[in-house]
C-alpha cells in the first residue's frame, strides 16, 4: 500500500473490497523454478491509516501504519516463496528427476482503512459559529454556507498563501455537547482535528456564554483524545462588524488569551473581512514556531526502515503428520508443495516422492503413526495408497 497525493478519498474501495495479488508459477520438471508475479499496489490518500480486523470478540483491531506522507509504503500481505524446479532434487542417483515443488501460500488479511485528513489549521466551534465562512474568507474556499446549524456534513480544505509559505486549514464541521461519545457526527469527525498542528477556536460573538461554549467544546476535545487537549489553540470571537461583539471582545480579550495556550485571542468578522490579516498573520508566526518545534523532536526520532514491512510471529511447530481416523495427512510443507506440482500418477514420480519424504522424516512419522500398506495418505490435495 502506497500514498499518494493526488488521491484525496477512499470512494474507490466503496465498489471493489478484495484485493488478491496474482499467483506465482509452480516449479516444473523441465529445469525451471516457478515464475515471480508482479506485486499488486493499491494507492491510498495520504493520510490514511491501515488497520487489521481482529475478529475475536472483545479484541480491538490491531493499528499497523500511517501512511502520512507521498510515498509511504507498507507491505500489508506478503506473498509465498516460489516453488523451486526439478533441478533442486539433482541426486548422484538420479539426474533427471520428475518431481518439483508449487509455490507457498501467500498471507491475507482483512484490513480497515481510515482516512484523516492532514491540515496544519483546524477551525472548530460550534455548530453555526461561522467556520465555513471564516474558511471561505481567509482561503477562497467555497464550502457550503447557510444560516442554519450543520450545514457542513463533511470536513472542507482551503489553502492560505503569503510569498512563498502556504497554509492548509480544514473546517470541522460543527461539535456539540457528547461529540466525544458519538452523539451527532462527532466521532466521524474529531479524528480529523488530530492531524492539525493548530486549532482556531471561533465561536459566535452576538452569544451570551462565549467562555462556556469554548470550555464545552474543549472538554469535548478532552474526552476523545487527551492529546487534543494539547493542540495549541488560538481563540477568535466572529461578527466584530456588529457593535456590540465588538464592545464585548474588548472586556474579555485578555481572559480568552489566558485560556489559549497561544496567548492569542482575535476578534474578526468573516463577512467584511475585519481583522482577517490580524488573524493570517498570528496563523503563520504561530505555525513558524510550532513546525520548528516539531522538526527538532522528528530529528532526533530514529528512523529504522524507509518502507515498513509487517511480519507475522513466527509459528509455533507443528507435527509433520497426522491421523485421521483409518487415514493420514501429511502436514511438511515440502511435501505439499512438491505433490501438489508433480504428476503423481506417474509411479517413478511417486517414488521420487517417497525418498523425498524419507529424507525429510515423514517416512518415519508416518511408520511412527503406524501406516500399513494399503492404508490412504492425503499430501494436500493428493490421496496416495500407501505401500
Amino acid at each position: 500500500m502506497v500514498a499518494d497525493k493526488s488521491l484525496n478519498t477512499l470512494q474507490k474501495f466503496q465498489y471493489r473490497q478484495r484485493f488478491e495479488a496474482k499467483s506465482g508459477g509452480n516449479g516444473s520438471s523441465k529445469k525451471r523454478h516457478g515464475a515471480s508475479a508482479d506485486d499488486l499496489v493499491i494507492t491510498l490518500p495520504v493520510g490514511t491509516e491501515v488497520w487489521e480486523v481482529i475478529s475475536d470478540p472483545g479484541v480491538e483491531d490491531e493499528f499497523l501504519a500511517d501512511l502520512s506522507q507521498h510515498g509511504d509504503t507498507v507491505v500489508a500481505a506478503k506473498g509465498g516463496q516460489g516453488g523451486q524446479g526439478n533441478t533442486k532434487y539433482v541426486t548422484a542417483q538420479n539426474q533427471e528427476p520428475l518431481l518439483a515443488e508449487g509455490g507457498q501460500t501467500g498471507d491475507g488479511r482483512e484490513l480497515r482503512l481510515e482516512l484523516k485528513l492532514l491540515a496544519d489549521v483546524g477551525i472548530i466551534g460550534m455548530p453555526n459559529a461561522g467556520k465555513s465562512s471564516l474558511l471561505a474568507a481567509l482561503t477562497g474556499a467555497r464550502p457550503k454556507v447557510a444560516a442554519y446549524s450543520f450545514t457542513t456534513l463533511e470536513p472542507s480544505l482551503g489553502v492560505l498563501s503569503r510569498r512563498l509559505d502556504s497554509i492548509v486549514l480544514v473546517e470541522i464541521p460543527g461539535l456539540i455537547k457528547g461529540a466525544a461519545e458519538g452523539i451527532g457526527l462527532g466521532h466521524d469527525f474529531l479524528r480529523h482535528v488530530e492531524r492539525t498542528r493548530l486549532l482556531v477556536h471561533l465561536v459566535d460573538g452576538t452569544e451570551d456564554d462565549v467562555e462556556d461554549r469554548m470550555r464545552l467544546i474543549n472538554a469535548e476535545l478532552l474526552a476523545f483524545d487527551e492529546k487534543l487537549a494539547e493542540t495549541p489553540q488560538i481563540a477568535v470571537i466572529n461578527k466584530s462588524d456588529r457593535p456590540e461583539v465588538s464592545e464585548t471582545f474588548e472586556g474579555m480579550q485578555d481572559d480568552l488569551a489566558r485560556n489559549v495556550s497561544t496567548g492569542e485571542a482575535v476578534c474578526v468578522s468573516a463577512a467584511t473581512y475585519d481583522g482577517l490579516e490580524e488573524l493570517s498573520g498570528i496563523l503563520f508566526k504561530t505555525l513558524d514556531t510550532i513546525r520548528a518545534d516539531q522538526d527538532a523532536r522528528e530529528a532526533i526520532k530514529d528512523d529504522d526502515s524507509l518502507v515498513r514491512v509487517l511480519r507475522p510471529e513466527a509459528r509455533s511447530s507443528r507435527p509433520l503428520v497426522v491421523a485421521e481416523g483409518s487415514t493420514f495427512r501429511v502436514l511438511h510443507d515440502r511435501a505439499i508443495r512438491v505433490a501438489s506440482a508433480s504428476d503423481l500418477n506417474m509411479y517413478e514420480v511417486q517414488l521420487q516422492l517417497h525418498r523425498l519424504m524419507e529424507r525429510i522424516g515423514v517416512v518415519q512419522a508416518l511408520e511412527d503413526l503406524g501406516v500399513k500398506t494399503g492404508d490412504t495418505v492425503f499430501i494436500g490435495e493428493a490421496e496416495l495408497e500407501w505401500s
